[in-house]
């Protein structure tokens, strides 16, 4: 079983991603300071709701995941955000590396949602590792492989704001929805019905005939 402990030492976004990427600051520290040739790392990222406080307005936007506030008691409860994992180079004793986390601004998906709920503050994370490291074998000929150990985790609070400059990199003043095929269609045909600009008129029209102006 191997020593390895870990640290989350900082978030920034990735500023050369294909897709929006958030890139979290890793120190693996090696207990008994023995050389480790690679590790196939692997992470499973939680999102602890119930460790932080909500405003009213935050509330508001979160009821469809957790209910009325009043039930928050019994309904704030982790839930995954995502699954990563990377390999990190050979190192003696200790290490640092960035971890990337690939962010989506799907709403159909819960860690979006909530992310998108929130106004300022931090996030908070739990991430629970597992994975392969590779030392090179007693004899000195080939590898030995052993896990990493089952119960190392971390736990690390986002700022929000890291969540947010992750977004707007990759759609400034924007969020995204998913719709049907034929909702599009319905969508598009009045647009064009009515010679609408943008997407953006075309929903506010909708909202104003609902009586939902300016909300």
């Amino acid at each position: 079983m191997s020593s390895l402990s870990f640290e989350v030492l900082g978030a920034r976004a990735e500023p050369h991603a294909a897709v929006p990427t958030l890139a979290l600051r890793l120190r693996l520290t090696e207990a008994d300071a023995q050389p480790v040739h690679a590790v196939a790392l692997r992470c499973q990222i939680m999102i602890e709701p119930q460790h932080r406080r909500y405003d009213p307005a935050e509330q508001a936007r979160l009821v469809e995941l957790f209910g009325d506030a009043p039930r928050w008691g019994e309904t704030l409860r982790p839930f995954l955000w995502t699954h990563v994992g990377t390999v990190v180079q050979g190192f003696t004793a200790t290490t640092e590396i960035d971890l990337p986390v690939t962010c989506t601004y799907d709403f159909e998906v819960a860690a979006a949602k909530y992310l998108h709920g929130l106004d300022d503050g931090e996030v908070p994370l739990l991430l629970l590792f597992s994975g392969t490291v590779f030392r090179v074998a007693p004899s000195g000929a080939g590898f030995a492989a052993g896990p990493v150990a089952w119960h190392e985790e971390a736990r690390f609070r986002l700022p929000v704001r890291v969540w947010r400059d992750v977004m707007d990199r990759y759609f400034p003043n924007a969020g995204w929805v998913r719709v049907s095929r034929e909702t599009l269609d319905a969508l598009a045909r009045y647009k064009s019905s009515r010679a609408l600009p943008s997407w953006d008129e075309a929903f506010e029209q909708l909202l104003k005939q609902a009586g939902e102006e300016g909300a």
